[in-house]
């Protein structure tokens, strides 16, 4: 994700990095040529102009195809960083009520923690179509990083990891009941929300409707010459060029933002939304020094 101010006009009229110029560029650039071509036709060879009145009927319907088209994606970008807040907070709420409801036993907190904090890592590698747990797989027992990463679903397995240490030692009485149900309950949670993004990432626009729209568009922007030639001549080519780029340019961005989980510029910002959880996370782990659930003792006391 680029980070911008919308107030400041001029920084974002000539950026390039970010902008769907690049990716329409060929595309419109064939639909220039066209135009020249039909120009040059009809100035040269022969008249072949045709009435516009069509091209203003259609480019209603052209336009409303391609807001639902934008519209929807940006639904689908919405629900993925909801889902995504959802995590995090997931995330925060695990790490708090380790730390305060075994705050006597770090050896269960602490584990419980990092394996939270490697969750937003599995989801976001799975979501691209890897594997990994970020910087945290050098923090966890190697043996149990290798088992979670030959999983079949990686985010599922480091759930798993999380409630591990409190199922293992309930049965001793260290700790209180409420504890696994409230954490495996936050777990559950997480479970949930990966769900959510899957859906999102597994569910994209019927292909009829992609079909169709863009069918249209190019019909629309290969016989707009046409339509315009006898009135405008030569500037037929300049208002030829503002209607590609306007209207691909549109469902460019759909296409642009229908997938929110990837690399791309306009993408969700999850290596940041992982390092913050991280972050947070890490800060709320038991120093190791530490056995009795109080605090160490600060320098030169």
């Amino acid at each position: 994700m680029i980070d911008y101010n919308p107030k400041r006009w001029s920084s974002q009229l000539l950026a390039v990095r970010g902008s769907i110029a690049p990716k329409v560029f060929l595309r419109v650039g064939l639909v220039v040529l066209w135009a020249v071509c039909v120009v040059s036709l009809h100035r040269y060879v022969r008249h072949i102009e045709i009435p516009p009145t069509v091209h203003g009927l259609i480019g209603v319907a052209l336009g409303l195809l391609l807001v639902f088209r934008t519209n929807s994606s940006y639904d689908r970008y919405w629900e993925g960083r909801k889902a995504w807040a959802r995590i995090l907070n997931e995330c925060r709420n695990i790490a708090r009520s380790s730390r305060t409801l075994l705050a006597g036993h770090p050896a269960l907190s602490n584990p419980v923690i990092l394996w939270t904090a490697a969750y937003p890592y599995a989801c976001m590698n799975s979501l691209r179509g890897g594997r990994g747990l970020g910087p945290l797989e050098a923090r966890l027992p190697k043996g149990e990083v290798g088992e979670v990463l030959a999983s079949p679903h990686v985010p599922t397995a480091v759930a798993m990891r999380i409630t591990a240490p409190l199922v293992e030692h309930r049965p001793s009485g260290t700790f209180a009941e409420r504890a696994v149900i409230a954490i495996d309950g936050m777990v559950r949670g997480l479970v949930e929300h990966i769900g959510e993004c899957e859906r999102i990432q597994n569910t994209p626009l019927p292909f009829a409707y992609v079909v169709h729209l863009r069918r249209a568009l190019v019909l629309y922007l290969v016989t707009l010459p046409f339509a315009l030639v006898e009135s405008f001549g030569w500037l037929t080519v300049l208002y030829t060029l503002l209607s590609a780029y306007i209207l691909m340019g549109i469902d460019e961005i759909g296409v642009e933002i229908e997938n929110p989980f990837g690399e791309d510029k306009n993408d969700l910002p999850l290596v940041s939304i992982c390092a913050t959880a991280e972050r947070d996370l890490m800060a709320l782990m038991i120093p190791p020094m530490q056995s009795d659930g109080q605090e160490p003792a600060a320098p030169g006391t």
